[in-house]
């Protein structure tokens, strides 16, 4: 591995970086990870050691590339159309990069991540597929996730009533040993079921079976990814001192940088492999996101002027070689000239993406141990899990979901200041209109207010940013949008709908962040839907006459001028 590809601009911070690496080499950080010693982190061994099979997983997966090439070209010969992909965050996100940065080969099935209960985005899915020509992958560690089972009863009850159907045969399972979805599949008769490492969290799994098996049926070149992946592990190995070490580095600039305030860790990539960002999210807020720190990644912000920015930035560009870099190249090079760190990684090409996938999972377990928390688990996730479980016993026993509250936009920029960030929680269906809509609201937040901005779609913010928003430090503002759910889609064989659902995901976490303190505000979108968005942040005291009567002047002034 190529070390000149990673290029690193502190400034004044450079010396503090460069105490931090001679600390981790004083303390033999790298061979002890390499050992999985605990102790790096803490004194309990509680899911550290069996939960770093994520480090040496690529060779046993060089091993599965004959099983996974192989059902690659079954179901292409089948004349399979379709592949849908049901599952949440680190089952989910990793695909979902190959799916927007490779797209499908030719000959090969397209492929749909669909990690949401938004009733819009099952009935999407389930009028852009030909169900006889589909391939449903249902991929859970846990083998229990309530949003993979609902989609599975729908789609299976939909795949049970098509013509000329097979069954089970039309549906894989990605788990680990022993879970009720290995079970499932077993009784079901499913295609075939890949049995993951057990000792890989589901957010470091995205070069195991999880990420491989929807790569390889879009047509990824395995033996490439995985190359480039066992690349970047040996310039991480045991031997290779801190300050020459890809991952080391990275994680010792994150994890100290952190520690003085920038936490912002600030994604810029180059177009092509922009969606990135929505897996190095999960792995950063879920990981460090804990004890009242952590890193908040900023992913796909648009880009600002300079004196946007606080100083609570840490800039990390991601620049893929021949990539339409003019703009990104020039804003960088602005962010460098104004003093702001910036971290610089060079890609070759797209399968450099598995490359980075290992340099920030080991990046992300140094910078934990820097930072002083347990980078392998996810305490505050299964309070809203809870939380959903009881709004749904309480809609069973009443027949409606509790009340919520509304608020105004205005109620959380009043609390904004120096160090914050507003995250945007969307609750809806995902479309290129509700991205610009989001987009125009994040650019306006970080131009008018100076506020870092993150977004995420609901529910799948729950099982990524989810952790860092409860457990994480409390500099956050929280905007919870929720579109109408209707029409709506019933969840077969349960006495809600997936509408239902989604409203009882939303509520829950509502909850929870008041039961943490966070401020929180809930708005719903009404008719007007995504349109609502962009009325958000309409300057107050200027009623509408007033403004189209502004309006109206404007064309005579300019003709004046003339």
């Amino acid at each position: 591995m190529d070390n000149s590809r990673i290029s690193v601009k502190l400034g004044a911070l450079q010396t503090t970086v460069d105490k931090a690496l001679e600390d981790m080499a004083s303390a033999h950080v790298i061979p002890r990870l390499w050992t999985k010693d605990h102790r790096l982190w803490k004194d309990d061994p509680r899911e550290i050691p069996n939960r770093l099979g994520w480090l040496t997983v690529i060779e046993e997966m060089k091993t599965q590339v004959p099983r996974l090439t192989g059902l690659a070209r079954e179901i292409r010969a089948e004349g399979v159309t379709d592949v849908v992909l049901l599952g949440m965050g680190g089952s989910s996100l990793g695909p979902e990069v190959f799916r927007c940065t490779f797209g499908s080969a030719r000959g090969c099935p397209r492929l749909h991540v669909l990690d949401s209960t938004v009733p819009g985005l099952a009935r999407e899915v389930t009028q852009a597929i030909r169900p006889a020509k589909t391939l449903f992958i249902l991929a859970s560690k846990s083998g229990g996730t309530i949003e993979v089972m609902s989609l599975y009863a729908h789609f299976r009850a939909l795949i049970a009533k098509t013509k000329g159907n097979r069954g089970g045969a039309q549906f894989v399972a990605v788990t680990d040993p022993g879970t009720g979805l290995a079970q499932l599949a077993q009784t079901e008769q499913f295609r075939t079921t890949f049995i993951n490492p057990p000792d890989i969290g589901g957010r470091y799994s995205v070069l195991s079976f999880f990420g491989l098996v929807p790569a390889a049926l879009i047509g990824l070149d395995l033996t490439t990814l995985l190359r480039r992946g066992e690349e970047m592990a040996t310039a991480c190995g045991m031997t290779v001192a801190p300050p020459f070490n890809p991952g080391a580095l990275l994680g010792a600039v994150m994890g100290t940088l952190g520690r003085w305030g920038r936490d912002k860790v600030t994604l810029i990539a180059s177009p092509k492999v922009k969606s990135f960002g929505l897996w190095a999210e999960q792995l950063l807020a879920e990981s460090t996101g804990k004890e009242g720190t952590g890193l908040i990644p900023i992913a796909e912000e648009p880009l600002a002027p300079l004196i946007a920015y606080g100083r609570d930035r840490l800039f990390v560009y991601l620049r893929l070689n021949g990539d339409a870099n003019t703009l990104t190249d020039r804003h960088v090079k602005s962010l460098e000239r104004a003093g702001q760190p910036v971290v610089r990684l060079t890609l070759r090409d797209r399968y450099d993406l598995a490359a980075e996938f290992f340099r920030w999972e080991f990046a992300t377990a140094i910078a934990g141990r820097i930072l002083g928390i347990h980078p392998f688990d996810q305490p505050n996730v299964q309070e809203s899990k809870e939380n959903t479980s009881r709004i749904l016993d309480e809609v069973k026993l009443r027949g409606a979901l509790p009340a919520v509250p509304t608020g105004a936009l205005a109620d959380l920029l009043a609390k904004a200041a120096p160090g914050k960030y507003l995250a945007i929680l969307a609750y809806l269906r995902f479309s290129s209109k509700a991205d610009q809509a989001i987009k125009a609201l994040r650019k306006t937040l970080l131009v008018r207010h100076h506020l870092a901005t993150t977004a995420g779609y609901g529910p799948r913010y729950l099982h990524s940013t989810g952790q860092l928003h409860k457990g994480g430090p409390n500099a956050g503002l929280f905007l919870q949008l929720l579109e109408r759910m209707v029409p709506d889609v019933p969840v077969p064989g349960k006495p809600y709908t997936f509408g239902t659902l989604a409203q009882a995901q939303a509520i829950g976490d509502f909850q929870s962040l008041q039961t943490h303190q966070r401020p929180v505000v809930h708005i719903e979108l009404g008719k007007q839907g995504v349109a609502t968005i962009g009325s958000l942040l309409r300057k107050p005291g200027r009623p509408k006459a007033a403004r189209k009567k502004r309006a109206a002047k404007k064309p005579a002034k300019r003709t004046a001028k003339r």
